[in-house]
């Protein structure tokens, strides 16, 4: 695999409102956000020039700060000014878009009165993530490490610090030959994968769990929507892992992954079918559609 390092780049990031050079744009070691976690992210992609659901994206960064008890000082429609400044800077018109927040380096210490928060906001190419396997259904193991309870963490925020299990879990599948891992909640009930959300496909409905204590993420509720106006009946509640022998179909959605095919989560295997078919295709194209159309379809 080529790496492609992140800090030497040629490019524009936007922080702090302006835009730096990609080289330039960087946070000293002793920041806050780094020690402690103290920092909420949004994972955006754009197709044709169009950031796909970018003020929901936005506002979901806002919100997760202020979940952890910190505001933004830029606005929501500041900050989609500069995501699609970045876009635009970096000559891009497909590819992938990254704001963060974090707390400064005022003070290090878990206390973080006083601290300053942080923005800043990259984009670069990215091609699909699953490659061909998107289409044919990747392989998925089984996480060791589960979803934590929502009085033990900030679920429902995009925060840095709950993402450590979800890297933990990813290369351990990675090495075990397998492209992700599903994981399971507090409860031993099925949860999502590393940074995707799942469905299944159970006696011809779309079953999903329910996001008591994960993302319930954008490309989630979009896939939902797509569902519900193809007549599908999506089922939101506990899947407990012993149904997965009943599943037909499986497949992740998530902005990185956008909806993709699963063929094996451990020992089952399943066989992309038309159900999969039909919300990756609706999908594919309601990205291409402009930002109001989405809004009209998705909501």
């Amino acid at each position: 695999m080529t790496l492609f390092p992140f800090d030497d780049r040629d490019g524009w990031i936007w922080l702090d409102g302006a835009l730096v050079p990609w080289r330039d744009a960087r946070l000293h070691v002793l920041s806050h956000g780094l020690h402690y976690a103290s920092a909420v992210f949004e994972g955006e992609r754009a197709y044709g020039g169009n950031i796909f659901r970018l003020r929901d994206h936005t506002e979901r960064l806002i919100n997760s700060g202020r979940i952890l008890s910190f505001d933004i000082p830029w606005s929501a429609d500041q900050i989609d000014a500069a995501s699609n400044a970045v876009l635009a800077a970096n000559g891009l018109t497909d590819g992938y878009v990254r704001p963060i927040a974090w707390r400064g380096s005022e003070q290090l210490a878990v206390s973080a009165t006083g601290t300053s928060i942080h923005l800043a906001i990259g984009a670069w190419p990215w091609p699909s993530y699953f490659g061909t396997e998107r289409m044919q259904g990747i392989r998925v193991g089984e996480a060791v490490w589960r979803r934590p309870p929502p009085d033990t963490a900030p679920v429902h925020a995009k925060a840095s610090g709950l993402y450590m299990i979800g890297s933990l879990a990813k290369l351990k599948a990675e090495q075990e030959g397998y492209a992700d891992a599903l994981m399971l909640d507090w409860r031993g009930r099925v949860a999502e994968t590393t940074g995707a959300n799942i469905f299944f496909v159970i006696g011809g409905d779309l079953h999903t769990p329910d996001p008591d204590c994960f993302l319930n993420g954008i490309t989630r509720r979009t896939v939902i929507a797509l569902a519900t106006r193809n007549q599908m009946k999506v089922i939101e509640r506990a899947i407990d892992p012993a149904e997965l022998p009943t599943a037909t179909e499986v497949f992740l959605a998530g902005t990185a992954a956008e909806v993709t095919a699963v063929r094996e989560i451990g020992a089952h295997r399943f066989t992309p079918g038309t159900i999969t078919e039909t919300l990756m295709r609706d999908y594919d194209r309601l990205v291409l559609q402009s930002p109001a159309e989405v809004v009209r379809v998705a909501g």
